[in-house]
């Protein structure tokens, strides 16, 4: 090797350096962990210790009530009739056991105070700020995930949005913790500069109640501004960036967003053209930076007569799979009769296609032949499908194990995880 292809090497070192250590910072590649498959909004008032609970009940009943068994799911949702013997028992057990994923207690556009004089709804919204803390404090483990959406950054709505904000992480800390995957969503999100006052805001919380762990926050995605700036770049990608590694998500606000771009409210859906700009936006600027990404909601609720439940299951299943192929692995959920579908849909996903890419890991690792040859970054993904699989519950250990040959901490690895001691799937 010649002393000249010494220097250059020294000089690209000197040049691409920075870079490489700025790309490393902005995009640390997949965050490590389990990302819920869905978030329930419950308004604050409506919120209590019970809650997770009576969700399930109510799923039960109305699934009991309307499902007779597997064809009838297949029937409803349009999962093959072989997918759906393998789901029914597993969505049966989640309703049982782990009805909530992820729970946000919502005091702003699901906690409305018409009805309350405007010289008491500061008293009354404080009311329910501490009971709701107190609440979700005593209930523990209910649900993996939780938090609350307070109001946003806007002139006329800002300073009470932070003082809830900063009466329920007071009263919801305990000797500097917050609950076990707690997370704030920042709603109507129009600037880069309000993420940055938002990073101002935590700091200030976490100094103020001697907090252990970073307050996290997702930006909710539901202005155009929040995808286009007056400049014509990507906002959210300003916007993911500004958040100094505290966003721990983008998610999309289908009525909202679609209201503000003119769709008349009969089209305002997750499947509407605008929607999935929007989204594909979204996704392209939170790839690499491990920020997990949300679609919304659909506002077609299952109540009324079998029929009209029915065909709202049907539209439900439709868009949640929908959302899962376009690599959205979370979803906005509004009512218990959604929970239903949420969990047949999510588990029909992942069982659908477990045998192939069970079968493809397999392969890269060099334990059978699967017909396909895969390179390093497709590998990462069949690894990163079959940990939301485990991680939701509609895969198991033992069925991944048996079919891959390799556990979870190995599939860890293969996604691109950085693996902490004592970290659990």
């Amino acid at each position: 090797m010649s002393d000249g292809l010494e220097r250059l090497y020294s000089v690209l070192d000197e040049t691409l350096g920075p870079v490489d250590a700025a790309y490393a910072a902005a995009y640390p590649g997949p965050r490590p962990g389990r990302q819920p498959v869905h978030t329930v909004y419950v308004p604050g008032d409506r919120y209590d210790a019970g809650t997770v609970g009576a969700w399930g009940e109510q799923a039960r009943q109305v699934f009991s009530e309307n499902i007779t068994d597997a064809s009838d799911l297949a029937a409803v949702t349009g999962i093959e009739h072989g997918i759906a013997e393998e789901v029914l028992p597993l969505v049966l057990a989640k309703l049982e056991s782990e009805p909530i994923e992820d729970l946000r207690i919502d005091f702003e556009d699901g906690f409305p105070q018409s009805e309350v004089p405007a010289a008491d709804r500061d008293a009354d919204e404080d009311s329910h700020v501490a009971r709701a803390a107190a609440d979700l404090r005593a209930s523990g483990t209910a649900t993996p995930f939780s938090g609350i959406r307070f109001k946003c950054f806007e002139a006329a709505t800002r300073r009470r949005g932070v003082r809830t904000l900063d009466e329920f992480v007071g009263s919801v800390s305990e000797n500097g913790s917050l609950p076990d995957g707690f997370v704030v969503t920042l709603p109507k999100v129009t600037s880069p500069e309000q993420v940055s006052a938002m990073v101002t805001v935590c700091e200030h919380l976490e100094s103020t109640y001697s907090l252990t762990v970073p307050l996290r926050f997702e930006i909710q995605i539901e202005t155009p501004q929040a995808i286009c700036g007056p400049d014509g770049t990507a906002q959210v990608a300003a916007m993911i960036h500004a958040a100094a590694g505290r966003c721990s998500g983008l998610h999309y606000g289908t009525y909202d967003y679609s209201a503000a771009c003119g769709i008349a409210a009969e089209y305002q859906a997750m499947d509407h053209p605008v929607a999935d700009h929007a989204k594909a936006t979204m996704q392209v600027a939170a790839a690499g930076t491990g920020v997990f990404l949300s679609d919304g909601s659909t506002n077609r609720i299952p109540v009324g007569t079998a029929e009209e439940i029915r065909r709202a299951w049907a539209l439900h299943a439709r868009l949640v799979d929908r959302s899962l192929r376009r690599g959205f692995h979370q979803g906005w959920d509004l009512h218990p009769a959604q929970l239903p579908t949420r969990f047949a849909a999510t588990f029909a996903f992942y069982r659908r296609s477990f045998p192939t890419s069970a079968d493809r890991i397999a392969a890269y690792v060099g334990r059978a032949d699967s017909g396909y040859l895969d390179e390093p970054a497709t590998a990462r993904a069949l690894a990163s499908f079959l940990l939301r699989g485990l991680g939701c519950g509609a895969l198991t250990a033992g069925e991944v194990h048996g079919r891959t040959g390799i556990g979870a901490a190995d599939l860890r690895r293969l996604a691109g995880h950085t693996i902490e001691k004592g970290q659990q799937l």
